[in-house]
């Protein structure tokens, strides 16, 4: 993970760099075998050093925290890495235009092109644009910061209502608790929802939170709004097996389906349709991870109907298919 130093450490930025630290810096053996080789690289910006060495330094405000982070690894140290996490670049290169620490933006293409995943944390976007890698493709970052992306970077095709955008191998999300839901994303990627699902209960965050929901929600709703609409989801959840449509949930809710459509768009970032399928992709998972049921019954006990629309809706939203999927996470038999 790169970490770009300043004179300072804002508490923000603070917490991005805590965030991968935490989900990929302790091997958890009892949930998998594998883990990762977690690496601090440093910049040393604005302390007068080179590649590793010190990042931070004595506190400049009310916002910063006299902090340093000494690591052995620095921007060489990139090429040859799986994957890449730049964490926010110092506020004076999104705020005033001040350039990238030194270097920075020819490392991170040299690792991409030794085939390095590349992902960024809120403002760390900045850093994959400056170095071409967001040319072309859909990113995000912490939504206080998207326009100014936009304008800097016109190749970028800037999304501010999402939490992460996964563009295979180029990841970016929004800022501060976005950040913890890419990486446990990734983790849900590369090791399988289960490990996932349960580091997430162990750091006590939501197991999963897709990329699509938005950044933030509509204040106007009021705040009873979410506890009138968790017992008619936990009514779903234990029914996804059966056929269930918007008007069967307004139903159970006592609203009407136009309500229901709002309020859970306002609380979940999604609409009643797609919030089925994502809770019917993870109980297919769990499935194909905990049983040695045929795909067929897969799909039958998640609510997909045939082993196709499991295949179909698997491919789009997963990005492997159902076997392939087991092969690497099943766990029974």
């Amino acid at each position: 993970m790169v970490v770009s130093g300043e004179i300072a450490i804002p508490s923000w930025d603070l917490y991005e760099l805590s965030i991968p630290c935490t989900v990929f810096g302790k091997p958890q053996p009892d949930l998998s075998e594998r883990w990762y080789d977690f690496r601090l690289c440093g910049t040393a910006y604005g302390n007068g050093g080179g590649d590793g060495g010190g990042v931070g330094g004595d506190s400049g405000g009310e916002a910063a925290f006299g902090m340093t982070v000494r690591t052995p690894y620095g921007l060489d140290d990139l090429v040859g890495a799986d994957t890449v996490i730049v964490t926010s670049v110092p506020d004076a290169c999104v705020e005033e235009g001040r350039p990238l620490p030194e270097g920075l933006a020819a490392a991170l293409r040299r690792a991409y092109d030794a085939g390095a995943r590349m992902v960024s944390l809120c403002t760390g976007a900045f850093a994959l644009a400056e170095a071409g890698l967001l040319d072309g493709r859909r990113a995000t970052a912490h939504w206080m910061h998207t326009a100014q992306l936009a304008a800097r970077y016109p190749k970028v095709e800037v999304d501010d209502s999402v939490l992460y955008v996964d563009d295979g191998d180029v990841l970016t999300s929004a800022g501060v608790s976005a950040g913890l839901d890419l990486c446990l994303h990734l983790v849900r990627r590369d090791l399988g929802a289960h490990v996932a699902n349960q580091l997430a209960r162990r750091m006590v965050v939501p197991a999963h939170r897709p990329g699509g929901q938005a950044q933030f929600i509509d204040l106007s709703v009021p705040a009873t709004d979410d506890e009138g609409l968790g017992p008619v989801l936990d009514w779903a959840r234990a029914r996804l097996d059966r056929p269930l449509t918007v008007d069967d949930l307004a139903r159970r809710a006592a609203m009407s389906p136009r309500t229901l459509y709002r309020r859970l768009q306002a609380a979940t970032g999604t609409t009643p349709l797609q919030w089925l399928l994502n809770q019917r992709l993870a109980r297919a998972q769990s499935l194909l991870e905990a049983t040695a049921a045929p795909i067929d019954k897969i799909a039958e006990l998640s609510g997909l109907g045939t082993a196709n629309n499991l295949r179909h809706h698997f491919l789009k939203q997963v990005g492997v298919s159902p076997g392939d999927y087991r092969r690497a996470f099943g766990q029974a038999g």
